[in-house]
């Protein structure tokens, strides 16, 4: 198989590691056979889902029909998700609500609808998508990087991220990051997708790694951005070692809700009494 550097993992190749690659660059930036490697393959787009840059020319390059592959890949259930997660933060009955990682507003328009006296404000460092998010009606974005919120401490009632923490450079950083803008004993909500258990697992996998990219691909024009998602939901913590994750950055009586058969997981905790702030731990991908 021929990596052409039109791929979008082809971007900025200089920042993959020379010891992931173990071949060098072809004609025209190809990478030839680098994708006849699973393992090899995994290891790139593994590494290459914690560098920002990449992550905002994925989302940039889907941001117009972002919508429409969400709603189609998940059959619909993206709607039930996104609207159990606003009933939950809307029984919190927040002032103010920061949505992070709020991409084209959908979960923070739907708190909005839930809970319409709350504050609600949708950060992204992708401007393309929130540029979709406001053109829906969401009033309130501001760009913005999860990991050095512009906003002062303590300024939330509510930190709501869905589909998004996955994707960020460091996990415990950016938990922590939510701890310190969130009021004392401020929620934290988090929607994300994990892996179900038997019998659906297999399954699952099977139309994750090879159905999934090919209907993306036609919906979106990207098949290669579709071809993380599989990659990043395999490494992502979920259940017992999320609320652990969570419970070290700053929060406590963290709980999980599995959705779907486990397909998305609901986790929600409140924000520590303790007014130090959290020791940073360790991000699992660096174990």
């Amino acid at each position: 198989m021929i990596f052409h550097s039109s791929s979008p993992l082809s971007h900025d190749l200089a920042f993959l590691p020379p010891e992931l690659l173990g071949c060098s660059l072809g004609a025209h930036g190809s990478l030839p056979g680098l994708f006849d490697s699973p393992y090899l393959a995994a290891q790139v787009v593994s590494w290459r889902l914690q560098e920002p840059k990449f992550v905002h020319s994925l989302f940039s390059s889907i941001a117009r029909r972002y919508d429409l592959a969400n709603h189609l890949l998940s059959g619909g259930l993206d709607f039930l998700w996104r609207r159990r997660a606003a009933a939950v933060a809307a029984s919190w009955h927040p002032s103010t609500l920061l949505d992070l990682a709020t991409g084209s507003g959908d979960l923070a328009l739907a708190i909005g609808r839930a809970c319409p006296h709350t504050q609600v404000t949708g950060a992204d460092f992708c401007e393309p998508m929130l540029e979709r998010a406001r053109e829906k009606g969401l009033r309130r974005t501001v760009v913005a990087d999860a990991l050095h919120l512009p906003f002062p401490d303590c300024s939330f009632d509510c930190v709501t991220v869905a589909f998004g923490l996955r994707n960020m450079e460091s996990w415990p950083a950016a938990l922590c990051e939510m701890s310190r803008v969130l009021n004392p004993c401020g929620h934290l909500l988090i929607l994300d997708f994990s892996l179900p258990g038997p019998p659906l697992r297999a399954p699952y996998r099977f139309y994750l790694h090879h159905i999934l990219p090919v209907v993306a691909g036609i919906v979106t024009g990207e098949k290669s951005a579709y071809r993380y998602l599989g990659v990043s939901i395999e490494e992502f913590p979920a259940g017992a070692a999320m609320l652990s994750l969570i419970e070290k950055c700053g929060f406590t009586a963290a709980k999980c809700q599995p959705l779907t058969g486990g397909i998305v997981s609901l986790y929600t905790a409140a924000k520590a009494a303790s007014s130090s702030a959290p020791a940073q731990p360790n991000d699992p991908r660096d174990l």
